[in-house]
């Protein structure tokens, strides 16, 4: 369960040496403990292969200063194609309304765990320092309420919310679903049928996303297929391929998909209202009577262990990219929607969804995973 979607059988034999330097050296390892020594695993071989254009995060010895010569990092902590990459993305761009003299903004991919290796790293200042930020999503804030972000280690700082993004739930354009009436149908049809499948493992976001749809239906969602993967891109590939039956992703990732021509059909968006412009003919799932609303925040964060003075640098820049006049074309151009805070007002936000996702997690039965 904990390596599904991640790890296959090659890979582990292939890179059984590496395993065995991240094992322990005395007594036995207790499920958290394995999760975060196979996100490091992960990291190290280089598997999944991360984006063409990915370099190293920069440790934080040889990190450069906010406002030097060098670029600062926005670290993607998954694969390509998903929803951690449009929000480095989006703050290169916005970034350089504010700070036209600064390079831009340099991405680097470090797919592990969902964003659980790039967390561990931050906190442990294996990797960052004053000049490096990291994308994080609701779904992120959901992994760390149930502890599958490894053991709490120092703070991290949390410096913006660039916007939010909706859940949307798509099959593939030659499917016979059309609405989330046949969906539900589907379901009680013959559950084992229905191959969900999305970015994340049993318990993340698009994971619970799949299991309230099943729950929908009145069925048990533990009864559920999901098929993991280390990102949005992957999992609208596997669709478009007809490797899965249901995608139950966010909308911004899916309209890069559709622009890059997926094979997608949206069912529904998971938004009180329905959305504008791509999505605008795209009922709710409230209206065809599924009471399912999910939005998903995507922002920065840097480590505990950075600076009070670049915070506030950090926190400065991206308030007055969040308030510049051109920023909502540019949040526009990659599919999210207004939802802006800084500062003591996103803390505030954090522990406030932290508390929800608790409360979640234990309505659906969801382990909480011990930390040491």
């Amino acid at each position: 369960e904990i390596l599904s979607g991640l790890v296959g059988s090659e890979m582990c034999i292939r890179d059984r040496r590496m395993i065995d330097r991240f094992a322990p050296r005395s007594g036995p390892l207790d499920r958290r403990q394995v999760l975060v020594r196979m996100a490091a695993v992960l990291g190290a071989t280089g598997w999944p292969h991360a984006h063409a254009a990915s370099r190293e995060p920069s440790s934080a010895a040889a990190a450069s200063q906010v406002g030097a010569a060098n670029a600062a990092e926005c670290i993607i902590p998954s694969k390509a194609g998903g929803g951690f990459e449009l929000t480095c993305f989006i703050a290169r761009d916005g970034l350089q309304l504010v700070r036209k003299h600064e390079p831009p903004l340099e991405s680097t991919y470090l797919p592990g765990g969902i964003g659980a290796m790039a967390y561990q790293r931050m906190v442990s200042n294996a990797i960052g320092g004053d000049s490096t930020v990291v994308a994080f999503s609701s779904g992120s804030l959901l992994n760390l309420a149930q502890g599958r972000f490894g053991p709490p280690g120092e703070p991290v700082r949390w410096l913006a919310a660039l916007g939010a993004d909706y859940g949307l739930i798509a099959v593939h354009r030659d499917s016979p679903l059309r609405s989330m009436a046949d969906l539900l149908a589907a379901i009680r049809d013959d559950l084992r049928q229905v191959v969900f499948g999305a970015g994340g493992t049993v318990g993340s976001q698009d994971w619970v996303k799949a299991a309230l749809i099943v729950r929908a239906a009145g069925l048990d969602h533990k009864a559920m297929r999901f098929v993991s993967f280390e990102g949005g891109g992957d999992a609208l590939a596997a669709l478009s391929g007809g490797h899965i039956k249901v995608f139950t992703g966010d909308a911004a990732e899916a309209m890069l998909a559709l622009n890059d021509g997926a094979a997608l059909r949206p069912l529904a968006v998971l938004s009180e209202h329905r959305l504008p412009g791509i999505w605008s003919r795209t009922p709710t799932a409230q209206e065809q009577g599924v009471d399912l609303v999910w939005r998903t925040v995507r922002g920065l964060y840097t480590g505990g262990q950075v600076s009070t003075e670049a915070v506030a640098r950090w926190r400065a820049a991206l308030a007055e990219m969040l308030g510049h006049p051109a920023y909502p074309a540019i949040r526009d151009r990659y599919g999210l929607f207004e939802f802006s805070l800084t500062g003591p007002k996103l803390e505030q936000f954090v522990e406030k969804s932290l508390e929800d996702y608790r409360a979640l997690a234990e309505d659906l039965r969801l382990q909480r995973w011990l930390l040491r």
